[in-house]
């Protein structure tokens, strides 16, 4: 079997990969490093959704990286907007020649005694190969990109139409004086109405519950204006930075005081929608950003329920029929096509089988350790972004956290950086998330655990990890770091049992 050896591993060519990679030329350019792809192009998420009007649901000047900014009119962006983007770097950073595609990563060996991750790897035509590296960076995304949540839909079988899921949509796929029921009410569904209303002869969005959604432009003013009078870096840095401000200071605002935000949710969306306006369809059960809120770009959504192309239902489902579904009300929606926006499936760091010293890796039984390790896995850090703003704050400071972590080894020849639990019992356990949505709640069991105090715990605020992450100690007496060989000094290679 094929063996290869390098200092990182980065699993993932998506935002994360490519950002580590930037990340590691450019501050730790004496490292060599990979990066496998399971896919057979870069781009992760934005590269396997491929359905109408995929698009991000935040803005560009945050979804975007520090290091390269975004220039484009529209910071709400397209799929293929965002493909070109990764593309861009990837070919300015020189990075192609490092990307390895077609590269599942089965699992990951950790010795203690080697100081060394060995990777399984199985190539897109069916070999393996073994890739050694002294530490491991895990890009993956945090949900299964083989199979997505599939919602038990009574009846679903007997459809006589075309059933679809957003995450493998069919590229021939003919829609054209359709009947369309789209199933959800989450970012997914909303982007996808108001493009099949283009060619369908009508779509009808099938919610359970009702989910808060808020209208914005897709072209920001602010950005564009000052692009005009500043060099684009400047401009981008001070967009970016206004946007992470703004995103905080609404999510507090929702939290503390959710109706205040309601009432600026509700006015434009009323004016949009005039006498389609319907509480029933437009106000959940919960408070904004107790689920993640859904961006409306120029009120497309809005836009096509008032021409009559789209609509919303608010009911359950009894049964599907032949042709289409039975409500618990008993009314009937008629469909040609049925999409399920059901939700996405979790899955942690890429399904891939962990073992340290030679015991499987059960990630329940860990904690997090300042939300981007986890207690006793030696030399690995993994990128889990933030459910209330854009997954790119936290690749990057991740990112930047890693390579002061590689620096500091190396600065103190240290070859193993361990975050170990202390076995005292003073760990209080907490919520991973203080967040109702589904996709959550159905993966809590396989997540690892979190703590009421950090550094065990993962945050879901931007501006206390940017400090923990990129300005406090890198060795805060938890963390512990072993020498070449002090592995096999008693109180290490008690710690790292």
């Amino acid at each position: 079997m094929q063996e290869s050896h390098v200092d990182i591993l980065i699993v993932g060519a998506g935002i994360s990969g490519i950002g580590m990679a930037v990340h590691l030329t450019e501050k730790c350019p004496n490292k060599s490093y990979m990066i496998v792809e399971q896919r057979e192009e870069l781009g992760g998420t934005w590269n396997l959704f491929q359905y109408p009007g995929v698009r991000s649901d935040s803005d560009m000047h945050t979804l975007g990286f520090n290091f390269e900014p975004w220039t484009d009119e529209k910071s709400i962006a397209d799929g293929p907007s965002i493909i070109k983007y990764l593309n861009k770097i990837t070919d300015k950073n020189g990075l192609r020649n490092k990307m390895h595609m077609g590269h599942k990563v089965l699992s990951a060996s950790w010795s203690s005694a080697d100081a060394l991750w060995s990777v399984e790897i199985e190539q897109s035509d069916g070999s393996k190969r073994i890739i050694c590296a002294n530490f491991l960076f895990m890009g993956s995304g945090y949900y299964d990109y083989d199979e997505p949540y599939k919602a038990p839909i009574n009846g679903l079988e007997n459809f006589s139409g075309d059933v679809v899921h957003p995450q493998f949509w069919p590229k021939d796929l003919d829609y054209s004086d359709k009947e369309v029921t789209i199933i959800g009410s989450g970012a997914t569904a909303v982007t996808i109405v108001p493009v099949m209303a283009e060619k369908a002869k009508h779509v009808t969005m099938l919610q359970r519950t009702p989910t808060w959604m808020f209208s914005a432009p897709s072209r920001d003013f602010f950005a564009n204006s000052l692009r005009k009078i500043l060099p684009e870096n400047w401009a981008y840095k001070i967009t970016r930075a206004k946007n992470i401000v703004m995103q905080h200071f609404t999510f507090r605002l929702a939290r503390n005081r959710p109706k205040a935000i309601i009432k600026k949710i509700e006015k434009p969306m009323k004016k949009a929608l005039g006498d389609k306006y319907d509480p029933v369809h437009f106000t959940p059960p919960y408070g904004p950003w107790e689920q993640r809120l859904c961006l409306i770009p120029d009120d497309d959504l809005f836009n096509a329920i008032t021409a009559d192309k789209a609509s919303i239902v608010t009911d359950h489902i009894d049964h599907v029929q032949s042709d289409g579904i039975l409500l618990k009300s008993g009314n009937k929606i008629n469909s040609d096509v049925i999409v399920t926006a059901t939700g996405l499936k979790l899955a942690v760091a890429g399904k891939v089988k962990f073992s340290v010293d030679g015991k499987a890796v059960n990630f329940p039984d860990h904690y997090y350790y300042k939300g981007c390790m986890f207690s006793d896995i030696p030399n690995m850090t993994i990128v889990f972004g933030y459910l209330n703003a854009s997954w790119t704050l936290k690749t990057d400071i991740v990112c930047e956290y890693t390579c002061r972590l590689l620096n500091h080894m190396d600065q103190n020849s240290s070859s193993i950086a361990n975050p170990i639990l202390p076995k005292d019992g003073s760990i209080k356990d907490d919520e991973l998330f203080d967040f109702s949505s589904g996709y959550i709640e159905r993966s809590l069991h396989e997540l690892p655990k979190n703590s009421t105090h950090l550094p065990w715990k993962l945050n879901q605020n931007y501006l206390q990890d940017r400090t923990i992450l990129m300005k406090d100690d890198v060795d805060d007496n938890v963390i512990q770091f072993y020498g070449p060989n002090s592995v096999k000094e008693d109180h290490k290679l008690e710690a790292a049992e």
